[in-house]
């Protein structure tokens, strides 16, 4: 076997974390040659569930989990010492009555101690994807707090909205998700991103060729990916863990491996100007990777439906740097 890779989760013991970390200690991720070593990070009162994912860890027994290091969130650096991977799970949820901008405030100085600890400790080829919400501007802070980490390591998962889409497309066209390629998430993972059915195709033809109702997908569709988290929190009670492990599963592949000729996927990275996205921003595009590093699809040109849309996540995406400005080095 090849020499262990670490991989950090925070919020290891909450429900993401629970459904992820025995797949990625399983080789499910990065192969059954590859050695992997967890490293868990937990607040200090959830470190005791931690020891009990700890043990259920031990017990599977998996050949590729080569160690777990455990570290409470008041010694980051101790958790992300040498990592390859850090996977900014963990965050602040959003309370009843709390709005988006009250989040922010309050998880923007957890994501500038976790910048900097990333930063200071962290392997040199480290990546991050940032999963805790509001995903893109903790990850906007993570990464304007780490100076020696490029701004090109840095994700903000929009992965689950691309399975989202995708999945609504399959039922509503009768066909295997298997089916659906080149479905974009553009701007913000909010109420407001914008899930690209125009570029999107099914068995290789347009989407709006196999599914002619176009009202339904400017309308119902959209709506339906915005708001999916929501009905989920309504139906289960709690939000999206399994689907949200599995995204990020999703993400880290296709960060890791080269992308088919032809085919991309949505993150949110940091703009280099494309599309009209101001520079700095973390936003969601279309990606492809060479396994080691992205870059943006170019050349897809929008209608004014699409625009619009495209340009009210990003007006999105300005508001809430403004709002942590003062966080941002």
């Amino acid at each position: 076997m090849s020499a262990p890779i670490r991989v950090a989760v925070t919020g290891a013991a909450g429900q993401i974390g629970y459904s992820l970390l025995f797949r990625i200690a399983s080789g499910q991720v990065f192969g059954p040659d590859q050695p992997v070593i967890l490293h868990l990070v937990e607040i200090p009162p959830a470190m005791g569930a931690l020891d009990g994912v700890h043990m259920e860890l031990d017990d599977c027994a998996f050949p590729t989990l080569a160690g777990v290091v455990k570290a409470d969130s008041d010694h980051l650096e101790g958790g992300f010492a040498g990592c390859n991977y850090v996977l900014c799970v963990g965050s602040v949820p959003r309370g009843k009555g709390m709005e988006r901008g009250d989040l922010i405030r309050i998880n923007g100085p957890i994501f500038t101690s976790t910048g900097q600890a990333i930063s200071n400790a962290a392997a040199d080829d480290v990546r991050v994807l940032v999963v805790g919400n509001p995903c893109n501007t903790n990850c906007l802070i993570a990464m304007n707090n780490a100076p020696n980490v490029p701004n090109d390591r840095w994700y903000a998962m929009t992965m689950l909205d691309q399975n989202r889409a995708v999945s609504q497309l399959a039922q509503r066209s009768g066909q295997p998700v298997s089916a659906v390629s080149n479905m974009t998430i553009w701007g913000n993972h909010s109420a407001t991103q914008y899930p690209d059915f125009y570029h999107a195709q099914i068995n290789g033809q347009p989407v709006t060729d196999v599914i002619t109702d176009e009202a339904w997908l400017q309308s119902e569709f959209i709506e339906t990916v915005q708001k999916r988290g929501a009905a989920i929190i309504n139906a289960r009670g709690a939000s999206s863990a399994a689907s949200a492990a599995n995204a990020i599963i999703d993400n880290i592949k296709a960060i890791a491996n080269p992308t088919a000729d032809g085919a991309s996927f949505s993150a949110a990275v940091c703009s280099d100007g494309s599309y009209g996205v101001d520079e700095g921003l973390i936003s969601s595009f279309p990606l492809t990777s060479d396994g080691s590093n992205w870059s943006i699809v170019q050349g897809q040109e929008h209608n004014e439906f699409a625009q619009a849309r495209i340009e009210a996540s990003v007006a999105e995406l300005r508001e809430e740097r403004d709002t942590v400005r003062d966080l941002l080095n």
